[in-house]
């Protein structure tokens, strides 16, 4: 491969904070608060115009999909997400559960009101870079914008990039499944032209349930038994119609998936249709090629729910989520990796910083929690090892991939980012470092902040 030599280069401070937290999804949006409410001073780094991540972003509006009448809930940052957002009539019931659906677009407003009222310090539009290292202490990061290359540093950073960028390239351990190993990526879209009642109607008269989630690929699930009778919003028969038909070619049989809600308006959200398999979330190449192939199969759905879905005579696309949605790319070894039995049989612990229910979406298993059941986080599943002044936030931590398909979610993500922001913000405030917290005091925040730890 040809190579350069970018000359060395004086790069401007141009900010410097207690907290820095780089990524703004909801395990970066959550430590960014959590931090602030804990009294830090916080500077909350993002790469796209607006704060949300996968809910802005990428348009995954469900984040509480998952909730039913025995479900318990992790409470504190996660639930006010949902909360912000009806209050704000940016939110509308989902249609699976006892949910609400967050509206993509109106949750950049009620992002932005958090950061400001939290009085964090937003700086988007810039890209990380790479670290700010002194041995084996992080001390900032370098970013890059149309501003050029710019230095940030901070007493504690946390990493809530998604993919373990910033932990990655200080030099953290990492794991990452072969390619096509990986959870599939989605493209999310929006419709508009949609009858609500001749679509509704269509639903009714062939209802689906989990049991249904057969279409082949990402669709062959295991459950628990108990999710087999219960309504889903799955829509699989249309796209088998269009390949019989010859508009949907016959390889492309992983179309299939959930419809969030319908409006009066006409509009159908948070269309989770399509799914590809092999591409890699750091590689910048795949992604490429996943959006492009990704729309392409968005059109084609569409195409076939005009054709084959009662009510969608007249639909058309309202618009495409900014980026494709990754699901599973590097875990970084933390002190604590999350096991398979954790989030199947309501692992517990005494460094717990937070607890979810017991979901499973993943890998081939959907587990709803219908039951009570729940399990907890421990904040050695944020300390990454060796570098220091670093957390990890989000859906990077370390799990087997099972316990990755449970704690991957966006509610979770949000109760391991709401920990690390409290953490982050203690270890300022009392000169400790992260892996000398008393976890008394983080749990103690927390508890304030109306989380739940236990």
């Amino acid at each position: 491969m040809k190579q350069i030599l970018e000359p060395a280069r004086h790069i401007d401070v141009i900010h410097e904070t207690e907290v820095l937290v780089v990524g703004s999804g909801p395990g970066g949006l959550s430590a960014a608060l959590a931090a602030a409410r804990a009294g830090a001073e916080v500077t909350l780094v993002e790469r796209f115009g607006c704060f949300g991540g996968s809910i802005t972003t990428v348009g995954v509006e469900g984040m509480h999909w998952y909730r039913h009448e025995q479900t318990v809930e992790s409470m504190g940052i996660p639930k006010e997400f949902e909360d912000a957002a009806k209050e704000a009539g940016a939110a509308v019931p989902e249609s699976q559960s006892l949910s609400y659906e967050i509206d993509s677009e109106g949750f950049k407003l009620v992002a932005d009101h958090m950061v400001e009222k939290a009085g964090i310090h937003p700086m988007l539009h810039r890209a990380f870079v790479a670290p700010i290292m002194d041995g084996n202490e992080i001390k900032g990061i370098i970013t890059e914008s149309k501003a050029g290359r710019e230095a940030i540093l901070a007493k504690v950073v946390i990493d809530a990039t998604g993919d373990a960028d910033i932990a990655h390239r200080a030099g953290v351990s990492c794991q990452m499944a072969p390619r096509e190993d990986l959870m599939a990526a989605s493209v999310m879209f929006h419709l508009a032209g949609v009858d609500k009642k001749t679509f509704m109607e269509g639903v009714k008269a062939d209802p689906q349930t989990y049991a249904d989630w057969g279409g082949g690929g990402e669709w062959n699930i295991e459950t628990s038994g108990k999710e087999d009778e219960m309504f889903s919003p799955f829509l699989h028969k249309p796209f088998a119609q269009a390949i019989k038909a010859g508009l949907i070619p016959p390889h492309l049989n992983t179309i299939a998936g959930t419809w969030g809600a319908v409006h009066d308006s006409g509009e159908m959200t948070y269309m989770n249709l399509v799914h590809l398999a092999g591409i890699d979330g750091t590689d910048p190449d795949s992604l490429t090629a996943g959006e492009i192939e990704g729309r392409k199969q968005a059109m084609l759905a569409i195409e076939a729910l005009k054709h084959f879905m009662p009510g969608c005579e007249n639909a058309r696309l309202r618009n495409f989520g900014m980026s494709l949605g990754i699901r599973d790319t590097r875990k970084v070894d933390t002190l604590y990796s999350m096991s398979e039995m954790d989030v199947r049989e309501q692992g517990r612990f005494e460094d717990s910083i937070g607890i979810f229910p017991e979901f499973i979406d993943g890998y081939g298993i959907l587990i709803l929690p219908t039951t009570g059941r729940y399990f907890e986080v421990p904040y050695r599943n944020l300390l990454p090892q060796g570098v220091k002044n670093l957390l990890v936030s989000g859906r990077a931590t370390a799990g087997h991939k099972v316990a990755h398909a449970a704690t991957r979610n966006m509610a979770c993500c949000a109760v391991i980012g709401q920990g690390a922001g409290v953490a982050a913000a203690l270890s300022v405030q009392q000169g400790r470092a992260l892996d000398g917290l008393n976890i008394t005091d983080i749990q103690a925040e927390l508890i304030r902040q109306g989380a739940r730890v236990h």
